[in-house]
């Protein structure tokens, strides 16, 4: 006859008894007997309202995906003669993102004859990189992809 470790609802400890022993216990009791530790020696049972153990488990696991934070990838779009103010607007808004435990695309868009001078919208993404480095690291370095100049900048330390 098998036998099993019995636990009573309310976290006594019946010892190991026989498994027949341990339904007639659950049965006097109005209860389930839910094995908790299969791979044990012998197995644990546990004499529980299993429709209310599984119900405090989701509510459980539900908690702890709330409390995950996804990171998003925000984007902050410039120009290569953007303003100083703007420019300052701009960080202050990826600081924010990133502050957030975010991640932060910078882009810098070229019209017309700006492509003949991708060196200014690099010193605008390099001086951007440089004023949020204290929140912030290069996570993909500046790369030229089509008419634009766009790296990704990632939070560093815990979120707020």
């Amino acid at each position: 006859m098998p036998k099993v470790r019995l636990i009573a609802e309310d976290g006594s400890q019946f010892g190991v008894v026989g498994t027949d022993e341990a339904l007639r216990k659950a049965e006097e009791a109005n209860l389930d007997l839910v094995e908790i530790a299969p791979n044990a020696n012998p197995p644990v049972c546990k004499i529980i309202d299993y429709g209310k153990y599984r119900y405090q488990l989701t509510k459980k696991e539900k908690e702890n995906k709330k409390a995950q934070h996804q990171a998003k990838l925000k984007e902050v779009k410039t120009k290569p003669n953007i303003d100083e103010h703007d420019l300052e607007t701009k960080m202050r808004r990826a600081r924010e993102f990133l502050e957030k435990g975010n991640k932060v695309r910078v882009t810098c868009t070229f019209r017309g004859r700006e492509m003949a001078h991708p060196e200014i919208g690099r010193r605008v993404t390099d001086r951007m990189c440089k004023e949020l480095s204290d929140v912030s690291q290069v996570e993909a370095p500046p790369r030229m992809v089509g008419r634009s100049l766009s790296l990704v900048l990632a939070p560093i330390g815990k979120k707020k």
